[in-house]
């Protein structure tokens, strides 16, 4: 695949995409140039298969078992209604900072703004979450990477010594994507594309291998073959095994974020968020699959605490084995990269608001590297101090991947809602989405099954957020005695918006109220050419 399918040149300054942000009330000063593969590579890459699946596949399991493998397909089901209900949205407003202008643009300002806060410490915290999965596999593929107490060290995650080298390990990668990003978005997407590459061939390989080494039948994921003896009914087990795929599947917006940054972005960004959340999906559940089947055992407690690299290691032996783990630390690495992209664009988009601290350096995008370099370093300062916050906690690991994948949903929530509520009103009025993308071509669309499409996706978004907060001590406290930790979900949610009020209250005291104009809920079905209202 040469260079130019991933990257184009910037458009010139009369292109459409420039007059279509224009009316949206914004010049073009982000660079374009993301190409259909760069956009999908965005979102797949924050999805991140290889990233998630081996870095929570023990806790999924330890908590359900082997039939914890059908929280996949239900929480993909999920996804896919919500992914559908967001292409429609990118179709219609192709901006950065995606959650945050749709909610805006839906629900109001004030709204908007809360929903885009929550979006981007959620996005802070994904970022360390996805940072510290190298410790799953670095120190398995050669133990000189556990740097915290030695090599004969506990590495195992949600040990003392393994959670304070995730720190470590997690610092430094970190450090490396903000390099990266700070050079510009050609690097990134260069190196995004090029790893979604490897990861989707290391999936495949993956998956292959693990079959052709099958210990067992198919049959096994009608069982709960390694789960610990309880006196609690299996489904709490169930909804507690589905933070491991609720965890994975988010991040395909992630193809929104950079709308301003890709070409003809109402007609692809649509496409690439659906196709970047399918792959994921399938290639997912193959991979976990695969590996409950080649297992060399389901009950000795090792796939519980060792998860996947111990199966690949096990199966494949000492060469292939440490191979393939290289591309997991690679598809790592992207991962990481591609979920600080996504959270500096959202920074970027309110601090041009001015709706946050410091909105005047923020808001600045490099003419040079046509980044917003800031925003880039916030982030990743952001997620660095939220490592160093948890480093003296083993509960590491499971605490920050409930409560970074629940914001995540929350801010999701703060779009689908109001859209719903967007539709009805249209379909009461009589209103039919219409228009047209870059070329012509009618805009995504759901048509008349918008509605019961997006009732289904926040009831499901629902469910899932009061799951995913729940105070379960196995997820939140692993030390099984410290109250805070058990409730940190909940507490860490209620400090998030006393912060965000207190500097909302701030913003409007000093600069005025942001204001989004006023909507008729036919402005975000307008053809480009017929222009929407921007903001004030």
């Amino acid at each position: 695949m040469s260079t130019s399918a991933l990257i184009t040149e910037p458009s010139s300054p009369a292109s459409p995409e420039h007059t279509d942000l224009a009316h949206f009330g914004y010049k073009q000063e982000l660079h374009r140039k993301v190409g259909p593969f760069g956009s999908f590579a965005a979102g797949f890459s924050f999805v991140s298969i290889l990233t998630t699946v081996f870095q929570l596949f023990f806790l999924g399991f330890g908590l359900g078992g082997a039939a914890f493998f059908w929280t996949w397909p239900l929480v993909f089901a999920g996804q896919l209604l919500v992914a559908l209900n967001f292409s429609s949205l990118a179709a219609r407003w192709p901006i950065s900072g995606a959650i945050f202008q749709w909610a805006g643009r839906l629900a109001g300002a004030t709204f908007g703004w809360f929903t885009g806060w929550v979006m981007i410490i959620g996005q802070i915290v994904t970022v360390a979450t996805a940072a510290i999965a190298l410790q799953v596999v670095l120190p398995v593929i050669w133990n000189g990477f556990q740097l915290v107490g030695g090599a004969a060290a506990d590495s195992s995650p949600t040990s003392s010594t393994g959670a304070a080298n995730a720190v470590v390990l997690g610092i430094i990668l970190l450090a490396a994507t903000t390099t990266v990003n700070i050079i510009g978005v050609r690097l990134m997407s260069i190196i995004n594309s090029t790893g979604v590459v490897l990861e989707i061939l290391g999936v495949i390989a993956i998956v292959f291998a693990l079959l052709f080494h099958a210990q067992r039948s198919p049959a096994v994921v009608a069982t709960t073959a390694g789960l610990a003896p309880s006196n609690s009914p299996y489904i709490w087990a169930f909804l507690a095994s589905g933070l491991m795929a609720a965890y994975v599947m988010v991040g395909f917006d992630s193809a929104g974020e950079l709308s301003e940054e890709t070409h003809n972005p109402r007609r692809t960004a649509p496409r690439t968020i659906l196709r970047a959340l399918i792959v994921s999906g399938v290639g997912g559940g193959l991979l976990i699959f695969a590996a409950l089947l080649a297992a060399p055992s389901l009950t000795d407690g090792k796939l519980a605490s060792q998860g996947l690299p111990w199966v690949l290691n096990a199966a494949l032996g000492p060469i292939a084995g440490p191979i393939l783990l290289v591309d997991v630390a690679i598809a790592i690495c992207v991962c990481t990269l591609a979920v600080q992209t996504s959270g500096s664009r959202m920074v970027y988009s309110m601090a041009r608001e001015k709706s946050l601290p410091f909105h005047k350096v923020l808001s600045k995008v490099s003419p040079r590297t046509g980044t917003p370099i800031a925003t880039s370093i916030v982030v990743g300062v952001g997620a660095a101090l939220v490592l160093l916050v948890n480093i003296g906690q083993s509960a590491l690991f499971t605490a920050l991947a409930s409560l970074c994948i629940g914001l995540l949903y929350l801010a999701y929530l703060g779009v689908t809602v109001p859209y719903l509520i967007n539709r009805i009103k249209e379909r009461r009025a009589g209103i039919v989405e219409t228009g047209v993308d870059e070329t012509g071509k009618p805009l995504f669309s759901l048509g008349r099954w918008g509605i019961p499409i997006n009732i289904l996706a926040v009831i499901y978004q629902g469910v899932f957020v009061v799951n995913l907060m729940w105070p379960r001590p196995e997820i939140y406290d692993l030390t099984g005695h410290t109250w805070w930790l058990q409730w940190s979900a909940l507490l860490f949610l209620g400090v998030t918006l006393l912060v965000g009020y207190a500097i909302h209250l701030r913003n409007r005291a000093r600069d005025g109220a942001l204001v989004f104009h006023a909507h008729p809920p036919t402005a975000h079905v307008l053809a480009p050419a017929a222009g929407s209202e921007g903001i004030a």
